[in-house]
């Protein structure tokens, strides 16, 4: 299965709501989400680098709900369709805006050799987060806290007031957990 199969079938199957179905399409046919990199030259920067990374943070968000202390200490505890939302579609913000490119790099001699790479050229320029939140929005309602998670899922790494953050992290557990996992997938699962 490929892994634009693979999220396809993990959308259609948790998430429902009304509006879900429009969204996809989006994805499917007005957008280069499933061949669009994660980003420039690091994580992910390969085409359909994007879908693999929102299935990894994906996969890494679900593993951390199921955590005994997650659930049972911290009382956080999230619908299949939640996970679903706030992982598979933290970084909608990325698509259409990473262009083919070249740049020149020096090889292990020392030698300049031209080699594909990728370009940012951002037509919205809404923030991160906050894009994602309001492209999302476009087409179906979020939940506070996952608007929360969404917005805030860089965590400390992004432009954010820090107070901003710990406030977030605090009042919505989901966004701590979001973060966690998308750190998880970016520095563990895809480190380059």
């Amino acid at each position: 299965m490929s892994k634009k199969e693979e999220y396809i079938r993990i959308y259609k199957e948790n998430i429902t709501r009304e509006g879900s179905e429009a969204l996809l399409d989006y994805l499917e046919n007005h957008s280069d989400f499933f061949t669009a990199p994660a980003s420039t030259r690091f994580h992910m920067s390969f085409e359909g680098g994007l879908v693999e990374h929102s299935l990894n943070v994906y996969h890494c968000l679900k593993d951390y709900l199921e955590r005994e202390r997650v659930r049972e200490v911290y009382g956080l505890t999230v619908s299949e369709e939640t996970a679903a939302v706030v992982a598979l579609l933290h970084d909608i913000c990325k698509t259409n805006c990473y262009k083919k490119s070249f740049r020149n790099v020096k090889d292990e001699n020392g030698k300049w050799q031209r080699v594909p790479s990728y370009e940012y050229a951002d037509s919205m320029p809404y923030g991160h987060g906050e894009k994602s939140v309001y492209m999302i929005g476009g087409f179906m309602n979020l939940s506070r806290e996952e608007a929360f998670a969404i917005r805030y899922h860089m965590g400390f790494a992004g432009n954010e007031d820090a107070r901003n953050v710990s406030d977030s992290f605090r009042l919505f557990p989901l966004a701590f957990a979001l973060s966690t996992a998308d750190m998880e997938a970016t520095y563990f699962l895809e480190n380059q």
